[in-house]
């Protein structure tokens, strides 16, 4: 990824600002998490009326909204300016195949399951920080990965009667969506947001279009509705996840992601009347815990809080 080790310098305003505001980073974090989990739970409901690659599409074309007003807002097109297309190109990839994957995993799963074993997202970015953006992560953070992998393992019971393979799903999703983190933290010192949510919504929505060949299904004008509303939360909730790789790094706020599991419990409670079995409440606890510890040692490194 020779792209990615550029220096070449950016706009003051597009510049990265890197650890000294984490708090900025962490609130992003949490902010973005809350309205992904919110259009997980829409989409988790049209699964139920139309196939994956039809949602992708039609979502995708409101995400647009979003990426005009946030053109707008950013000066105009000049906002939309690509410095190095590769990068972009690797990104939109990771975007289209995780997002296949994990919509894939919700029309089969119950949605705090599928959010719970997207989990293992932060510890992918933990454990692949040092390789891909030279972060050092101690042994100690290396332990709580290891635990929370455990935790994965518990959530996805690889052996007996009970085996989830749709759980495989939202995994290999959280895969790349470390990739996607990862890359978008080394993409954020040079590219704008704006243009980096514009390349992967318009790649979610032509992969999403290669799919109309195989069959889609008549839309209904209340689903219009929700295919909008999905379309502008996961647009508000991609820039807000963008942003955070430009107040903190990856390893600090990766483990915010967690508070996703709040969402998921009540939405799908009050939705479809589901609520986690044991089994994903131990191995959630699992991969939390060693979560809140990777950011117990971010703080004993003596890092800004």
């Amino acid at each position: 990824m020779t792209e990615i080790e550029n220096k070449e310098e950016a706009p003051v305003s597009d510049r990265l600002v890197g650890s000294s505001a984490p708090y900025r980073g962490i609130a992003c974090m949490v902010a973005g998490g809350a309205l992904l989990t919110a259009n997980d739970a829409i989409l988790k409901w049209l699964t139920g009326g139309y196939p994956v690659g039809q949602i992708m599409f039609l979502r995708g074309l409101f995400v647009f909204v979003m990426v005009a007003y946030l053109v707008w807002r950013a000066g105009g097109l000049v906002s939309l300016r690509v410095v190095r297309f590769r990068g972009h190109l690797v990104r939109a990839g990771l975007v289209v195949g995780g997002t296949f994957m994990f919509v894939t995993g919700l029309s089969l799963l119950p949605l705090a399951d599928a959010i719970a074993i997207s989990f293992a997202g932060p510890l992918f970015v933990t454990a692949l920080a040092p390789v891909m953006l030279g972060e050092h992560v101690g042994w100690r953070r290396w332990a709580a990965v290891l635990v929370g992998f455990v935790g994965v393992l518990v959530m996805i019971r690889p052996t007996g009667e009970a085996v989830q393979w749709a759980a495989l799903l939202p995994l290999a999703a959280s895969l790349t969506g470390a990739l996607r983190d990862i890359l978008t933290r080394g993409m954020s010192g040079r590219e704008s947001s704006v243009a980096i949510l514009f390349v992967s919504t318009s790649a979610v929505c032509l992969g999403g279009l290669a799919t109309a060949p195989f069959g889609w299904s008549p839309v209904t004008m209340p689903d219009i509705g929700l295919f909008a509303l999905a379309g502008l939360v996961l647009g508000g909730a991609h820039f807000l996840l963008i942003e955070t790789f430009r107040f903190a790094e990856a390893a600090l706020v990766a483990p915010f992601k967690y508070s996703n599991m709040i969402w998921a419990v009540a939405l799908g409670f009050f939705i479809w009347g589901d609520l986690p079995d044991r089994w994903t409440i131990g191995g959630a606890a699992f991969v939390i815990c060693s979560g809140l510890y990777i950011l117990h040692r971010e703080s004993v490194r003596g890092r800004p809080l």
